[in-house]
């Protein structure tokens, strides 16, 4: 690749730690992936970090590298740069991950948790290019938000802000992993669909694709073949996501009247999924938020997919 101001994202996860080369305008240029090891001791976790830089940095010698971003697991302190005690990486406990990286690189680095960054990088780069207030949540394994005003990404006072996956819609609903009830979360995740599709195989006997792309196994059952079998026509799948479309609604009415952002990003996978209920979301909307013009705020699918950690850290240093 020429020369070029790039800035280096790495997306660090519980199994994986990905880095990649982001030009000015948001294009992930080059990749890697490595192993993590998050149950070892911190220097070890730490050279597998340095192991998917150097990589990138090896295979792109001529690259100006402006500066290095990192989402981790959190909770983490983004004015500081430390990890204080992920439960997926026990193997970092009060760790100045920033400072270790820009001691081994000699350049500027980032750290902030992947909803933050990613809701940064749609601002920057992605669907919500050009408006000023920002709500972004990705719906996945888990459900994770960020909230950005003037391309800053709003911490709150200890950094803890925006955890708006926990935020819950139902007191007497389902326990969380979080230990609150009815977390939209747990309601709304990728394995809550799958659950939702589930219960409504067992309590009946109407006939869906899903038990055949499960071969009867639905302990099985993912949001990914929920989706298949949507697709694909199949009418419980469907009822599935309308119900969760319509769980949604009632946590968004709630961000809108609390928030009233200029536009709304979803990403993630289970996000992707959701989309085909945009408007069906936007048509409710005033049903579950006393702000008369609810419906205006444009409700979009996230521009970076399975690139949104990479993408989310590298803007942690283009922004303002």
């Amino acid at each position: 690749m020429a020369s070029e101001s790039v800035v280096l994202g790495v997306d660090i996860g519980g199994t994986k730690v990905a880095a990649g080369l982001v030009s000015s305008d948001g294009a992930v240029l080059f990749k890697a992936r490595v192993p993590m090891l998050p149950a070892g001791d911190a220097a070890a976790a730490f050279a597998a970090v340095k192991g998917a830089i150097d990589t990138v940095l090896e295979a792109n010698p001529r690259a100006e590298l402006k500066g290095i971003g990192i989402c981790s697991p959190g909770p983490l302190d983004p004015r500081t740069g430390v990890v204080i005690n992920p439960p997926n990486l026990p193997c970092w406990r009060n760790f100045p991950l920033a400072a270790e990286v820009e001691r081994a690189f000699g350049v500027r680095a980032r750290v902030d948790n992947d909803a933050n960054a990613a809701g940064l990088a749609e601002a920057i780069w992605g669907a919500a290019r050009g408006y000023q207030n920002i709500f972004y949540a990705t719906i996945g394994t888990g459900i994770g938000t960020g909230i950005v005003f003037g391309q800053r990404i709003y911490h709150g006072r200890t950094g803890s802000a925006a955890e708006g996956g926990h935020v819950s819609i139902d007191y007497q609903g389902p326990q969380c992993a979080c230990g609150k009830r009815g977390c939209i979360e747990v309601l709304c995740s990728g394995p809550a669909i799958a659950q939702r599709a589930r219960a409504k195989l067992l309590e009946g006997t109407a006939r869906s694709t899903l038990r055949e792309l499960v071969e009867g196994n639905l302990a099985e059952l993912s949001a990914e073949q929920v989706g298949e079998a949507f697709r694909a026509g199949d009418a419980l799948a469907a009822e599935t996501l309308r119900e969760t479309a319509d769980l949604l609604t009632v946590w968004l009415g709630s961000v809108i009247d609390l928030l009233e952002p200029d536009v709304i990003v979803i990403g993630g996978g289970a996000g992707e999924l959701m989309s085909a209920f945009f408007d069906r979301i936007q048509v409710q909307l005033p049903r579950w938020s006393i702000n008369q013009r609810c419906s205006e705020i444009p409700l979009l699918k996230a521009r970076y997919g399975a690139d949104a950690g990479i993408a989310g850290a590298a803007a942690l240093c283009r922004a303002r």
